[in-house]
């Protein structure tokens, strides 16, 4: 009998190790977000497809502002993955972070490049910009900023984040180029990689059309695949070193950037990332329907702080602003609720740091149609706006349009801000706009005023 119920105690010792799975159901509230853990595994995928290309183009920018590029892909993987797993895990929900498109340009081209900054120093300022971002949230500066933001505008940011999102997929695939005279114009729609956009494109909106529940997934793997036997996948597998990985880890001169001269640069790369990332939460969270009741978005103080030690993360490890990503939108049309769509895109992101060359098998004309997809789905926020109401409606179009014609998510919020307490002073409102709306509108009319003086 002993022996007998001994088996039988050993045959249920692995059961603990399958009560993970509802651990994990629980401590992501899956059944109060109305998901499951295959849902959430696949948009952590979908997230992780759709911004891998920083893996590769952020240290193509960086390594012209002098930084090793073997040390530059090294950080952005591991400043990515820690982003990711800490909102994930902390801050619970499926925003995934990696180094920032635009601020890695103004690193590069205008600080370092532009101004002959040294990019030790430039890496300075960056971490400095963290630990301020860290007193604003500590102090709720942030998110007194985050609760000011109009709650009319909440649904243009997000269908203007579409647009720009959108708008990115169709430069990428090449179907929309730069013309001098028009500014914008339609591509060479025979180009090889154009045509398999398109391709790529028609997929995804023929599965998302029958229903398919990972037609983006699908999409981009089939896409690839397709250019990979066209020929137009180019893999070159290189062997990983860790030598290489940390040669731009703590290199970073904090006390350089603290010169008197490089206060502007730590402030244009705070005032930049806490815009951009308001506007990423917002659009985001709108469309996970992860906005409360009452127009706040739960946890927020959280979200901030992940998105500050991302920052100094990013800037110990080698590489400008860590950012939440616009992307991470694709893993909540795949039906991503819960921080285990981070995490998944956290894990993933490790991996692509020994990996990279599999993770540079997805070639950009088979992330650009989910892309496109992506920014058609978030565009249908617009129909919440109260149209009627032109308090409401030119504020929230201007917001809309400026996103993506400015290529910069902050403009498009300074412009709804100014429009919107300009409208309602003007219309007879003004008590129903708060002090710090005021304030925030003051801030944004001297920020353009600075830029158009420069």
């Amino acid at each position: 009998m002993t022996s007998h119920a001994g088996e039988r105690g050993c045959r249920v010792r692995p059961r603990p190790a399958t009560q993970m799975i509802p651990s994990v159901e629980r401590y992501f509230r899956f059944k109060e977000l109305g998901t499951d853990l295959r849902t959430e595994v696949l948009a952590g995928f979908t997230t992780f497809l759709t911004m891998a290309y920083i893996v590769f183009v952020n240290p193509s920018i960086l390594r012209d502002a002098g930084v090793p590029a073997a040390g530059a892909m090294a950080a952005t993987c591991i400043s990515a993955a820690a982003g990711s797993l800490m909102m994930g895990l902390f801050a619970k929900y499926p925003i995934a972070l990696a180094p920032g498109m635009g601020l890695n340009a103004y690193f590069t081209y205008t600080v370092v490049k532009g101004m002959g900054v040294p990019w030790q120093v430039a890496l300075g300022a960056v971490f400095l910009s963290g630990v301020a971002f860290v007193l604003l949230t500590a102090f709720g500066i942030r998110q007194l900023i985050l609760s000011a933001l109009p709650h009319e505008l909440y649904a243009s940011v997000a269908a203007g984040i579409g647009l720009f999102i959108a708008f990115v997929g169709l430069r990428n695939a090449g179907i929309i180029v730069t013309n001098p005279a028009t500014s914008v114009a339609l591509g060479d729609l025979t180009k090889p990689e154009t045509l398999l956009a398109l391709f790529g494109l028609l997929l995804i909106g023929v599965l998302m059309a029958r229903r398919v529940r990972a037609a983006m997934l699908i999409g981009i793997l089939a896409t690839a695949v397709v250019g990979a036997a066209a020929g137009l996948v180019r893999w070159q597998p290189h062997p990983f070193s860790w030598a290489d990985a940390t040669s731009a880890a703590l290199k970073l001169d904090v006390r350089g950037a603290l010169g008197i001269g490089l206060i502007e640069i730590v402030f244009v790369f705070l005032f930049v990332d806490l815009f951009d990332n308001i506007g990423t939460l917002i659009g985001v969270a709108k469309k996970a329907g992860l906005i409360d009741q009452s127009g706040e978005i739960p946890r927020v103080g959280r979200i901030m702080l992940t998105d500050a030690a991302a920052t100094i993360t990013g800037s110990l490890t080698g590489t400008s602003t860590v950012v939440s990503y616009i992307e991470s939108a694709a893993g909540v049309v795949a039906g991503g609720r819960s921080g285990l769509t981070a995490v998944v895109v956290g894990l993933l992101f490790f991996a692509a740091l020994f990996v990279a060359p599999l993770v540079g098998f997805i070639p950009s004309a088979a992330t650009a149609p989910a892309l496109i997809v992506v920014g058609s789905l978030m565009a249908t926020t617009i129909s919440e706006l109260r149209w009627d109401d032109y308090t409401v409606a030119l504020p929230a179009f201007l917001t809309m349009i400026t996103i993506p014609l400015s290529f910069s998510i902050a403009n498009g919020i300074a412009f709804g801000f100014i429009a919107y307490t300009a409208v309602k002073v003007l219309a007879g409102q003004r008590r129903n706009v708060s002090w710090l709306v005021y304030l925030l509108t003051a801030l944004f009319v001297l920020r353009f005023a600075y830029l158009g003086a420069g």
